[in-house]
């Protein structure tokens, strides 16, 4: 038979392979982006479009130029050098200032509880504070109301995912001595290893970065010394970057011109998550460099329905359990099974409970299941292991962990 002609994807054009990366085009894409005038901006740091908040506040206020001005800052996330900072975010300093207490209250709760938070760092080089935006809230709400009162953050956000969008955060501080990170690229693809990034297709590479906008809110002065995330305008052009971030060739070409931003207290800087990034190292010896990291959800990544899929886990693993065993179906169709009834991402979770474990997210339900069959677990066994998979993707007065 006799099909129409039409213009199918080729496997390279339809998968990325990290082998198939090649630094020539990746540096070709850093130079292409637009270097048109930017009308808002204050000045250009390192190619970085910066904003004084004060200057362009009556431009957000206003219902015409509001978009113009969300437009501006959509493109340099696309197109342009996918990063920029606001300059003093708050109109209130103080509010910076008390939020910062609250920060090192609940680091020193955690720390005398032995809870340690340490994220892509040796442990002791820094501490991370993770799902701060709850325990924020819970411990001083006035401080909450006043810190996130202010219009900048929600408009960056608009400005990148539309509305209906969602607000986590995680304070991280670095220690005079701590080590940079490595280059790398940001939640969702950037959180998964090469192998499973491979395994999505192209299209889902580009659509990644759409879903989240990455952001930091400064809470002390941030000289270069003190090591401020270092940033390679316009990678987040390069489309198959989320499977080429680890090679060593990049890598390479990113510490060779990575750039860095200094920050005072109360600046913010939002960028695209496919960005090539990594936090600094603090040269100072007296600069404990605190940013809360503002990690911002569109609404567009969520199911239309509530579904109890553990319940649904706990019913149908024996009926799978038992046919595996009388060979009645493959493994392939357990599978099938399994990606139907069982939350397949490990995310959304309780980073404090459910730290990763083997790679950089934790086992997400589906692999939970899956394990539980190759290892020939009874049902009672899958019924507590849910149970208790469940309860380390808990937040709130039920976890126990520590009085703030």
């Amino acid at each position: 038979m006799d099909y129409p002609q039409a213009d199918y994807l080729t496997e390279r054009d339809a998968w990325f392979e990290e082998g198939d990366c090649k630094l020539s085009d990746f540096v070709s894409e850093l130079g292409a982006g637009p270097d048109s005038a930017l009308r808002y901006a204050a000045t250009s740091v390192l190619g970085i479009p910066s904003y004084e908040c004060a200057v362009i506040e009556q431009a957000l206020l206003s219902r015409g130029e509001r978009k113009q001005l969300l437009s501006e800052w959509a493109s340099v996330l696309r197109n342009g050098a996918g990063v920029f900072v606001l300059k003093n975010g708050f109109a209130d300093m103080r509010v910076v200032d008390e939020a910062t207490a609250v920060f090192e209250s609940i680091i020193a709760a955690e720390k005398k509880s032995g809870q340690r938070a340490d994220h892509f760092a040796k442990a002791g080089a820094n501490d991370r504070i993770w799902n701060v935006q709850e325990k924020l809230c819970l411990k001083a709400p006035e401080i909450f109301v006043r810190y996130f009162s202010t219009p900048w953050l929600p408009a960056a956000a608009e400005a990148w995912l539309g509305p209906s969008f969602q607000v986590t955060s995680q304070v991280n501080v670095v220690r005079p001595g701590g080590q940079a990170q490595q280059a790398h690229r940001d939640y969702h693809l950037g959180f998964q290893t090469a192998e499973v990034a491979t395994s999505y297709p192209a299209h889902v590479h580009r659509m990644s970065a759409f879903l989240t906008l990455q952001g930091a809110v400064a809470h002390c002065d941030m000289p270069v010394e003190s090591g401020p995330t270092k940033l390679l305008p316009g990678s987040q052009r390069y489309a198959p970057g989320y499977v080429a971030w680890r090679r060593t060739d990049f890598r390479e070409y990113f510490e060779n011109h990575f750039v860095q931003v200094p920050l005072a207290k109360g600046d913010a800087i939002f960028f695209n998550p496919a960005l090539f990034h990594a936090a600094g190292t603090n040269r100072t010896s007296d600069v404990q460099r605190m940013a809360n990291l503002l990690q911002i959800s569109s609404a567009y990544g969520r199911a239309m329905e509530v579904v109890d899929r553990a319940r649904m886990c706990e019913i149908l693993y024996p009926v799978l359990l038992a046919k595996l065993r009388a060979s009645e179906i493959t493994r392939v169709q357990a599978l099938s099974v399994i990606a139907s009834c069982a939350e397949g991402y490990s995310f959304p979770t309780n980073l404090d409970r459910d730290p990763p474990t083997n790679g950089l997210a934790p086992e997400s339900q589906s692999q939970m299941m899956v394990r539980a069959l190759d290892e020939n677990w009874e049902p009672v066994e899958l019924g507590r292991a849910l149970a208790q998979h469940a309860w380390r993707r808990q937040t709130g007065p039920s976890n126990k962990l520590i009085d703030y």
